[in-house]
């Protein structure tokens, strides 16, 4: 048995624009990109805007299909927690009603099972009952985040992809979202696929370190051992930016 959870070797990715006159022209995004993703650890993406961390998650979550090389999912397909909950979350919906409709689709669950499912997971991630009734503009952005995470965690998926959740919230809450990842994936038995720009952010949360600059990984190693001692000269330019 293995303890990975997501395998991707030699990935190399392309997306496919059209210009005025309907001519389609393919640009490679991703090239040779390779790495493991083990049980239980936080594995951290890095890199400026346009890099490929967002065509990256697209092709792990299967919505980009123009690709080669091999992308081996060893639990069921990952679930997502996106950067801007507000605009993922249906405003004519009730936060229950949006947790709860994974559940529907998936179709497992009677009602009543459902709804003690949901009530459940907004407990799990800091949310009284009384928010079920609740609309998203209703909500803060750091609540607007929480039902975010409920509807990834939902169906209990093994791994979740975190691409920039924290980016949009303030520093406090940005620092109460990511102590609620950590205490879900004890209490859940997560592993994460963490993207960000935010060299702070990775630090805190993250085992290991993957840091991408124009399509490819151009260094990785645990969290510490890039940070106190980055072998690539774009890693060295994050840093010192940072510092």
């Amino acid at each position: 048995m293995t303890d990975k959870v997501l395998e991707v070797d030699k990935l190399n990715v392309w997306y496919t624009d059209s210009s005025l006159l309907g001519k389609k022209h393919k640009h490679q995004i991703l090239h040779d990109v390779s790495f493991e993703l083990d049980h239980g650890e936080v594995l951290g993406l890095v890199g400026e805007s346009g890099c490929g961390k967002s065509t990256l998650c697209k092709a792990l979550l299967g919505i980009n299909k123009d690709y080669t090389g091999t992308i081996t999912h060893y639990t069921k397909r990952p679930q997502m927690v996106f950067q801007d909950p507000f605009s993922s979350l249906n405003p004519a919906r009730s936060v229950g009603w949006i947790v709860e409709e994974p559940l529907r689709l998936f179709g497992k669950y009677d009602k009543a099972e459902r709804k003690r499912r949901v009530l459940d997971m907004l407990e799990r991630v800091g949310l009284e009952a009384k928010y079920a009734r609740r609309r998203p503009y209703e909500l803060s952005g750091g609540q607007r985040q929480r039902v975010s995470i409920a509807v990834a965690l939902i169906q209990r998926p093994r791994l979740i992809i975190a691409d920039e959740p924290v980016s949009a919230l303030d520093v406090t809450i940005q620092d109460q979202i990511l102590k609620l990842l950590l205490e879900l994936k004890r209490e859940l038995d997560l592993s994460y696929l963490f993207i960000s720009h935010d060299l702070n952010v990775i630090y805190q949360i993250c085992d290991r370190v993957m840091v991408m600059q124009k399509g490819r990984i151009v260094e990785s190693g645990p969290v510490e051992q890039v940070y106190d001692h980055p072998q690539h000269e774009y890693t060295r330019r994050l840093l010192s930016a940072v510092e």
